[in-house]
């Protein structure tokens, strides 16, 4: 599968739907990169002031934001629903 679109994922631990998302993710093979919003301050910074979330998960997939758990979403913006 050829991917050419670039995905963060914002999360935290003790995060059930945060997992479910990397989950989904890597069944299909999306490459994607991780930040722990509860370590990385910046991360969380970016997360509220630039996306205007405040909730894990959220995933950037090319500056496309999905808040919170909403993998039909996910499926869309990543062409695969």
């Amino acid at each position: 599968m050829s991917q050419k679109k670039r995905v963060d994922v914002y999360t935290q631990p003790d995060c059930p739907p945060c997992q479910i998302v990397k989950q989904f993710l890597d069944h299909n093979k999306i490459v994607y990169t991780v930040y722990d919003v509860s370590k990385d301050h910046q991360a969380r910074n970016k997360m509220i002031q630039e996306f205007k979330s405040y909730s894990t998960p959220t995933v950037s997939v090319d500056g496309e934001i999905v808040a919170g758990f909403d993998l039909q979403k996910l499926e869309k913006l990543l062409n695969l629903a």
